[in-house]
């Protein structure tokens, strides 16, 4: 079931386990500052990140982070019903931005990298780390790459669950940018059913 900005749904015991493996991964990146998104499984992956962290970085929410508007239409469906249940889906995977809703892969990345411009500016020189969402990440970095903004790119190159977008910044302006997928983890046994 696709949750979108639905509350009551905290993360899995895997994804639990990925966000403290992120933590123990960032560790020795002397992270300062956590900024998420508002929803429950944002602030939890920034919690258990921060749990892992000396000293403790300062959490901070940020609506800007928050998931797709268009996954309000989606949501509490399961995905193989959303053909049938959510017509309108079709025409947000043939062009984002046309329904009234949706955003445009531009809208959505440029909400992401106004966090990452603000927050360069406001505390330059500090290490932080952003939670956001698939969809709002994978736009962000097609706009970083200058690839297309179309269906294909939005998962020819996703960012998983749990994978992170690095970026360098030099002022305001990102320098240089790469992606680190997903830290392996054993599936937790209450995860395995």
């Amino acid at each position: 079931m696709l949750y979108g900005h639905l509350d009551g749904f905290p993360l899995s015991a895997l994804g639990r386990a990925q966000a403290a493996a992120v933590g123990e991964g960032l560790r020795h990146a002397a992270v300062t500052r956590i900024v998420h998104s508002l929803l429950e499984r944002a602030a939890e992956t920034a919690r258990i990140i921060a749990e892992k962290l000396t000293p403790r970085p300062v959490l901070e929410a940020d609506s800007e982070l928050r998931e797709a508007e268009f996954s309000r239409y989606l949501q509490g469906v399961p995905f193989w019903q959303i053909p049938v249940r959510r017509p309108l889906w079709l025409v947000h995977k043939a062009s984002r931005g046309l329904l009234p809703g949706d955003e445009s892969i531009e809208v959505m990345g440029e909400r992401v990298l106004r966090v990452v411009r603000r927050l360069a500016r406001d505390h330059p020189g500090e290490t932080m780390a952003l939670v956001s969402h698939a969809d709002t990440l994978n736009a962000a970095w097609i706009l970083l790459d200058g690839r297309p903004q179309n269906e294909r790119e939005m998962h020819r190159s996703g960012v998983g669950k749990a994978g992170m977008l690095e970026l360098e910044m030099e002022g305001e302006t990102p320098k240089a940018w790469h992606y680190i997928p997903p830290p392996q983890v054993d599936k937790p046994a209450s995860a395995a059913a």
